[in-house]
């Protein structure tokens, strides 16, 4: 069976879900099982968007991209700096 990748925004959608469904006096597993997904995966869901608006959730995956690409660069300077400055020493 294929897993489905879902989008944050879908995920934030499946979280409110489920907090409408436990208000109305649904066990957490029912809720969980009526957004077909297992409780483990509600948990770690919960724990990394719980509370955010799709809008928040949008804006912290760009910025995780953001910093992964500055880090590449940080990386790249970096290396580039220690070899440099080794040619310079004549230590090549």
């Amino acid at each position: 069976m294929a897993r489905k990748r879902h989008k944050p925004e879908e995920i934030v959608a499946k979280l409110r879900q489920v907090d409408v469904l436990t208000a109305q006096g649904k066990s957490i597993a029912e809720a969980v099982k009526t957004i077909a997904v297992t409780e483990t995966t509600y948990f770690r869901w919960r724990a990394e968007y719980g509370g955010m608006k799709s809008d928040q959730v949008k804006r912290l995956k760009e910025l995780e991209l953001e910093n992964a690409r500055l880090r590449r660069v940080v990386s790249d300077l970096t290396l580039d700096k220690l070899i440099l400055t080794e040619a310079a020493r004549g230590n090549f």
